[in-house]
């Protein structure tokens, strides 16, 4: 496993960009809600560290993992939004749910960031066990949700950038 080579919070501080000028989304599971709220106060404590004002950052929960790009579609349409973070966890269980709901929901955020070129952050555990999961969302192997604040602090100022910049590739933006 990825996870057990590295510490998710690990990351270079001084390479990261100021997060004050952006605004945030994050859309949290309540589904093993001992893990997403974990994950959660990671993410929220990381954009927070990073200059995002509290402000700026805008959360909804819903059920279950599921759940997220369609909470992540109707966040970014009700705010400006640089960036936004799904945090969920789906722990493998005695058949075979695991895969079609880790399968839908990545492949609804891939569709939402290539269709509207902003950043939807996958912030989703995976694990075969609780255990692996809280060693995910602030354990051993550090905390999934600090790793999801700064892959969308490093996202968001892409997408500001681009947006900025009015520079096509031959997509929309």
């Amino acid at each position: 496993m990825a996870s057990a080579r590295k510490n998710l919070s690990s990351y270079d501080e001084n390479n990261l960009p100021d997060a004050a000028p952006m605004s945030f989304g994050i859309a949290v599971a309540d589904w093993n809600e001992d893990i997403t709220h974990a994950l959660y106060e990671g993410c929220y404590e990381t954009l927070v560290k990073h200059g995002a004002q509290a402000e700026n950052i805008h959360t909804v929960q819903v059920p279950g993992t599921f759940e997220l790009p369609t909470a992540a579609r109707l966040l970014a349409s009700r705010e400006k939004l640089d960036a936004i973070v799904c945090l969920g966890c789906v722990i493998k269980g005695e058949t075979q749910h695991d895969e079609y709901i880790n399968n839908a929901v990545s492949q609804g955020l891939v569709n939402l960031s290539i269709a509207t070129g902003k950043p939807y952050i996958f912030g989703v555990l995976t694990p075969n066990t609780h255990e692996q999961a809280l060693d995910r969302a602030g354990g051993k192997h550090g905390n999934k949700g600090v790793e999801a604040a700064v892959t969308a602090i490093r996202m968001a100022a892409l997408y500001r950038s681009n947006k900025l910049s009015k520079k096509s590739i031959g997509f929309g933006n």
